[in-house]
């Protein structure tokens, strides 16, 4: 291996430095100031040779309660000097049993958490319950159960699940959206969004799910028209829904995007979803023959700048005027004719140019995106200027062109003049100012359907008066708990509708009588602002305090499932610019990273006929192919695990079998977080990390049994070789720590970082005996080895560092300084590593056949195992050598070539 002019200087000094360490070692006053770490097997004073499924087992029995107490004990202790790290999981639904998907989310925030901490970061890494919703309300109704009761049962067996996994979460900062000290934050927000103008309650064409009983936003309908949860063709009702304008905020939610950085394809899926903002809705008044019916209407052009050219406003057919309660229902129906543009005697009054136009009842079923009322304008569209001239209507004309190809306003009031460019800002903007549009958005985006007809849900904190109209329930006056109910099953309506001493009330302003909102809202909401909570989850004065909530936020690293990209992210994302825009916290977005994991699947067995899944012992694997015993073909899908599908697994009956952290190692080895883990025992990662953990054993006992050989470490008595050697593990052990670094904190590649550090394993497993006595590198590159794999595996880490702190007569200062793993401050690179220069270009040969070039770290350039690793993982090995058996990889001592021997 290559190495700095400096750090072969450098090397006369390490020896010295360890002579005298040496020498201090032999002092009793020194000896008697040595850590006694106590181990698991201290007590016999034995160490085990051979790591075995027993020796795990007890290990692990040991050192997960130790663990979970530290971890209990540093969350609370909080230090204002530290650098603060946010790691949050997304909270999840407690249904009282985890699968192996919780098992991969936490594992990855549990590690990054430890991982941080070792940096000396003060790390938040908080749990809650997302225990609002459906399936508890449901399984209530099944079993005789007040949801609350089974819900609370719930959380305490996934709660004792958690901790039998060893995931050090900070329980003081547990959230639950059920309780009401929770939910009287989420209405406060809500009477906020309503004070804004941002909660709204209209008629609407909805989804109704008719076995759950309850409307479905559309992103829980699929492509099928069937529901998310319950699968029932999902039909069409109108009712009066309340609904959140996050079209206000369309445009800045889109601009926002380009600021964050690359989030796994989310940025573009929130994009998609929201669409080109290049339009915006305008408020109207609506008359009837001349006479103002008090309902305001919003309909949408995508060319603001020349509203005042309107001619007409159209509807489609199904819009809720022509299908509700609406006064000006009559006059439209009177007027509708299928088939053909039919213009009614109903009028509508821009409020912000004062004009006023028709209401045309469109002959299409559907407009752009998800429009149901647009604006039109002939100056702008050929298929506008058509409906126009055969209804024979009147319009102004407000687009002048000029000589060099530009278009000025002309006939739209004080905005004529401007360019085309500059009346669409000062138009939209004018009409923000007097609040009767102007937000940019796009023509595919509809505003968050929030109400739910079902029981188990956050009461929307709302009155109704007859003389007042829609009334928000005074700040004080919350939490609106939820009433007990003596049934709960569904009726066509809210359950709370038959909760009449609850129902009827006194109104907030008037104190006339009044009736509560009897709808809850979706749990989306709920989970839209649970972030904010955790850093300050018991104050009972206000959602969070305003500096604590600055201190923590943005999340550092936000991580879950692929499927809440869309919705969940961009209402939390939503809600946060709110909040922003309210002084109620500094910033706009809410997570800085994303970390999407992928599904855990397994293997599924269908009836080739019938698609009939079956369990596994129903199938012959006799054959090749397997088939149903008895006969009869099988397809075999991966599929992601569930109860109905036969293929799932239970996390405490697989860490039972292979341990937690031989669970915690392979789901960090057998794919990148964002991709698949198709679970397979026989064949994948299980197999790799236990042989690994084997291994890390045996470079501990066979560094103690060097250790105890009697000879006092003296680096002065390597020869030359053995110096090459030493120098190699020096520079490994740096290349190690840089890479496994960088992996933790810049693109999550835990798969990658456990390579190099089985690559690491590797080296070090060269060492001879002499080496283990005499080197300071090699002692040092195992003790960096021990401690980059704490966060992974920290039972087994945390026995590992106890037998290294416990050999005799250490060379490094690092084994002297007492404590846990996990205690440890996190290894650096030496300084003098970074001044070798950084990469060599090799050339890479197949057959002597020269392939093509790769660069690689010098101070590995001469190492053969790591080289041809680095390789494998190129771009150009995965193409070339990928599916190539590899008799035998040549690293050329003298040139930068590998030549790569293989079967033709």
């Amino acid at each position: 291996m290559q190495v700095s002019v400096k750090r072969l200087a450098l090397y006369p000094l390490a020896v010295a430095r360890a002579g005298r360490i040496r020498s201090a070692l032999l002092s009793p006053a020194v000896r008697l100031l040595a850590p006694s770490t106590r181990t698991l097997l201290s007590e016999t004073g034995e160490w085990e040779k051979n790591y075995k499924t027993e020796t795990r087992r007890r290990l692990e029995e040991w050192w997960h309660p130790r663990i979970m107490a530290q971890c209990r004990k540093d969350s609370l202790q909080e230090s204002s000097d530290k650098k603060k790290f946010y790691v949050l999981s997304m909270f999840p639904y407690p249904s009282g049993r985890l699968h192996m998907g919780h098992v991969r989310v936490y594992t990855i925030s549990d590690t990054m958490g430890h991982f941080q901490r070792m940096r000396g970061h003060q790390v938040l890494n908080p749990m809650g319950w997302d225990a609002f919703g459906l399936p508890a309300e449901n399984a209530a109704i099944e079993r005789g159960l007040d949801p609350e009761e089974w819900t609370k049962s719930n959380i305490q067996s996934m709660r004792e699940q958690l901790d039998s996994l060893g995931l050090c979460f900070n329980w003081d900062r547990e959230v639950t959206t059920c309780l009401p000290d929770y939910y009287r934050w989420t209405q406060y927000l809500f009477v906020k969004l309503f004070e804004a103008g941002l909660a709204y309650q209209k008629e609407a064409v909805v989804n109704w799910d008719p076995v759950d009983q309850t409307v479905l936003a559309d992103e829980q309908v699929d492509v099928n028209g069937r529901s998310w949860r319950s699968g029932a063709l999902v039909e069409q009702k109108l009712l009066t829904q309340w609904f959140i304008k996050t079209t206000n905020y369309a445009k800045p939610l889109l601009d926002a995007l380009a600021d964050l950085p690359e989030w796994y394809g989310v940025k573009a899926m929130q994009a998609h979803w929201i669409g080109e903002c290049t339009g915006c809705y305008f408020d109207f008044k609506l008359k009837v023959n001349g006479e103002d019916t008090g309902e305001t209407l919003t309909a949408y052009s995508s060319s603001p700048e020349t509203v005042f050219g309107a001619a007409y406003l159209a509807l489609l057919p199904s819009h809720r005027l022509l299908h509700g309660n609406s006064s000006v229902r009559p006059a439209l129906e009177e007027a509708f004719q299928p088939g053909r543009d039919s213009l009614t005697q109903v009028t509508a009054c821009n409020l912000l140019t004062g004009r006023e136009v028709p209401l045309v009842i469109s002959h299409k079923e559907a407009f752009d995106g998800s429009l149901d009322a647009v604006i039109g304008i002939p100056d702008c569209s050929e298929e506008d200027l058509t409906v126009a001239r055969a209804l024979n209507l009147s319009w102004t004309t407000v687009l002048k062109s000029e000589e060099d190809g530009t278009q000025t306003l002309i006939n739209s009031d004080k905005f004529s003049g401007l360019s085309r460019e500059q009346a669409f800002d000062s138009i939209t903007q004018k009409a923000r100012e007097q609040k009767v549009g102007g937000h940019l958005t796009s023509s595919k985006l509809r505003d968050w359907l929030i109400s739910r007809q079902r029981y188990w849900g956050t009461p929307i904190p709302v009155v109704h008066c007859g003389s007042c109209g829609p009334v928000a329930v005074p700040e004080e006056e919350l939490p609106v708990t939820l009433p007990k109910l003596q049934s709960l099953k569904g009726t066509g309506a809210s359950p709370l509708e038959a909760a009449h001493d609850w129902v009827n009330c006194t109104c907030p302003r008037c104190k006339g009588p009044a009736k509560r909102e009897t709808d809850t809202m979706d749990t989306f909401v709920d989970s839209a602002w649970y972030y904010f909570r955790y850093t300050d989850p018991h104050n009972p004065d206000r959602p969070f305090e305003r500096h604590l909530v600055d201190e923590w936020l943005p999340v550092d690293v936000y991580i879950g499932g692929k499927e809440h990209a869309v919705m969940h992210l961009y209402y939390a994302r939503f809600l946060c610019h709110f909040c922003r825009d309210q002084g109620l916290v500094a910033h706009r977005e809410p997570f800085r990273k994303l970390l999407v994991q992928g599904l855990i699947k397994g293997q599924t067995f269908k009836l080739a006929d019938s698609g009939q899944y079956l369990k596994r012992e129903e199938i012959d694997f006799t054959d090749e192919e397997p088939v149903v015993r008895g006969g009869g073909p099988v397809e075999v899908t991966w599929e992601k695990m569930s109860k109905s599908k036969h293929n799932g697994l239970d996390p405490q009956e697989v860490v039972q079998q292979y341990g937690l952290d031989t669970v915690r190692l392979y789901i960090l080895y057998a794919a990148p977080p964002e991709q698949d883990i198709l679970w397979n025992v026989k064949t994948d990662a299980i197999p790799g990390v236990l042989r690994w953990q084997s291994r890390l054993w045996q470079l501990v006992t066979k560094l103690r049994e060097a250790r105890d050989l009697g000879e006092v470490p003296d680096p002065s008595l390597l020869k030359k070789k053995e110096l090459a050697e030493t120098k190699k593990f020096w520079g490994n052990k740096n290349y190690a720590i840089q890479e496994v670094s960088s992996h933790f904190t810049e693109d999550f590649l835990f798969n990658a970082a456990i390579s190099r550090l089985m690559g690491l394993t590797n080296t070090l497993s060269s060492a001879t005996v002499r080496m283990m006595q005499h080197s300071v590198e090699f002692e040092e590159a195992l003790a960096a080895l021990v401690l980059m794999t704490a966060p992974m595996a920290p039972h087994l880490a945390s026995e590992l560092w106890a037998g290294l702190c416990q050999v005799k007569n250490p060379l490094s200062p690092v084994l002297q300084q007492g404590g846990d793993v996990l205690q440890q401050i996190w290894p650096t690179v030496d300084p003098e590593y970074l001044e070798v220069p950084d990469f060599v270009e090799l050339s890479v040969r197949i057959n002597n056949k020269v392939c093509g070039k790769v660069t690689v770290p010098l101070q590995v350039s001469k190492d053969p195992e790591v080289v041809q690793q680095l390789i494998m993982a190129s771009p150009l090995g995965q193409k070339l050598l990928g599916e190539r058996s590899i008799k035998r990889a040549i690293l050329s001592p003298r040139t930068a070539l590998i030549n790569f021997l293989i079967d033709e």
